[in-house]
């Protein structure tokens, strides 16, 4: 695949909603960003200059209204980058005024607000906690819609939708009604794939699996090295969503995800269900491929033991780094991201990523202003703005090289790795009914524990997914979605 300066982004066709940089699948342990411990809860007014009517930004724009009420999400990345872009956009744009108010709660604090009517100008609420807050906004659209935001050009004279990493605002992540029409603003991005030890593979001139073929052929190279060739979050199967998820669209592309995402039963019967799911059985049945224990260890537990050493792959995430920075590791280790690997020799190496986003809601008071302040936030000043004080990297083409030096050096190469044609794909499940008794993600990736300890057949796996398929969209059906 050509190289370019950002992923070429599947077009799946799913409802997924925005997920913090980190956060996995439901049965996973939280890896969402963990709010600093003297953060607090409360509203904050990060005034530069009393708001006036008529108010005279840059660019000799004005506003009827020139204050804007925004709300964020206070996690990992913190409450600081917020204040600082407000604090920016209130110098270029003077006589205006944002009130930020950030917390882990965010949604609980503005739940009352949206009810009654009243809700903030602009918001970015993530965290597990928060999100069903923006599924109900979106269920009930009272979103804004923001395409014409996208269509305005840049003082480069281009389209803003063209800064944005290719693909992003046609899938669901953006798009949630599938008619081509942007209601979620894309801000940061992760990546997940597989993880090695860059300074082993190096020092024995190991060369990184580029197929599922290379892969397991590696387990030789593991043997020599007195390591299993795999390991995974065991208690926390969640983590295996980083492999299956690219490798199903690898397999089957887009209608594959479709299946699996929206809950159609015959996913469980495919080609595609047998090709990567086979994958996983050769790993739970071949000599040396599943460390030992692995099923039992949490998600530090086995990360800490892939940095000892014992075993050459591990998907996660590329907060890994950060998360593990405190463990112990083997002589020299160095972390190395290869992404997932292809079905073929002439097929792009694959990631799984996740789009965070912001929104403004259809009631807004000051939809204007919120608008200007969501182009503001795509301008190179403030994408590396947010590389400074988040150390987080926006989905914006040649944000990887604008933040290089506020990243680490392992975060940087996540990043540049993918750019280096590989294919990135994202989706999440359809929301089940109301009330349902199914959690899809348990569903699907609680039973590996017993795949992979080989108490269980994948025959009997797809049996018991198919029913789970099935009366889930039965449900559906009798609450009419």
């Amino acid at each position: 695949m050509k190289k370019n300066n950002g992923f070429a982004f599947a077009a799946v066709a799913i409802a997924l909603t925005t997920t913090l940089a980190g956060c996995g699948s439901g049965n996973s342990p939280s890896k969402e960003a963990t709010p600093p411990s003297s953060a607090a809860p409360s509203a904050s007014d990060t005034a530069a200059a009393s708001p006036s009517e008529g108010a005279s930004p840059a660019g000799g724009k004005t506003f009827e209204n020139p204050e804007l009420d925004v709300a964020v999400f206070q996690g990992g990345y913190g409450r600081e980058f917020w204040d600082s872009a407000a604090e920016a956009f209130m110098q270029d744009y003077p006589g205006t005024k944002i009130n930020i108010t950030a917390s882990p709660k965010i949604g609980e604090l503005i739940r009352p607000k949206i009810v009654a009517g009243n809700p903030p100008d602009f918001m970015y609420i993530s965290g597990s906690d928060n999100t069903p807050l923006v599924n109900g906004l979106i269920k009930d659209k009272a979103l804004l819609d923001l395409t014409e935001v996208f269509e305005e050009l840049t003082p480069d004279g281009t389209p803003l939708k063209d800064k944005i990493l290719d693909g992003v605002l046609n899938s669901r992540a953006t798009s949630p009604y599938d008619d081509g029409k942007v209601y979620l603003a894309p801000y940061n991005f992760g990546v997940m794939g597989l993880w090695y030890n860059k300074a082993l593979f190096e020092s024995k001139g190991i060369t990184p699996p580029k197929t599922w073929d290379d892969f397991f052929a590696a387990n030789a190279a593991a043997k020599a090295n007195g390591r299993a060739l795999f390991t995974y979050q065991g208690i926390y199967p969640g983590y295996l969503e980083e492999m299956i998820v690219p490798a199903i669209y690898a397999a089957g592309g887009t209608e594959a995800l479709n299946q699996f995402f929206d809950y159609d039963p015959e996913f469980w019967k495919s080609d595609t269900y047998k090709q990567v799911w086979g994958l996983m059985e050769k790993i739970a049945t071949e000599d040396n491929a599943l460390m030992t224990g692995t099923v039992a260890l949490n998600h530090t537990q086995s990360q800490t033991a892939f940095l000892q050493g014992k075993a050459m792959f591990i998907p996660n995430g590329s907060w890994f780094e950060d998360e593990m920075k405190d463990a112990p590791r083997e002589e020299g280790f160095s972390f190395g991201y290869l992404g997932v690997p292809s079905f073929g020799a002439d097929k792009p190496v694959s990631a799984l990523t996740n789009v965070e986003t912001v929104v403004i809601p259809a009631k807004a008071k000051n939809p204007e202003l919120a608008k200007e302040f969501l182009k503001y936030l795509y301008t190179d000043k403030i994408v590396q703005l947010n590389g400074d004080k988040a150390k987080a990297v926006m989905a914006v083409k040649g944000a990887p090289d604008l933040v290089k030096s506020y990243i680490t050096e392992t975060t940087y190469n996540v990043y540049k790795a993918a750019d280096d044609g590989m294919l990135a794909v994202n989706g999440a499940f359809k929301p089940v009914a109301k009330g349902s008794k199914f959690n899809p993600s348990d569903e699907v990736y609680k039973p590996f524990s017993s795949i992979m300890s080989k108490q269980m057949t994948l025959d009997e796996y797809a049996a018991k997914l198919y029913k789970v398929y099935s009366e889930i969209q039965k449900e559906l059906e009798a609450a009419g979605a």
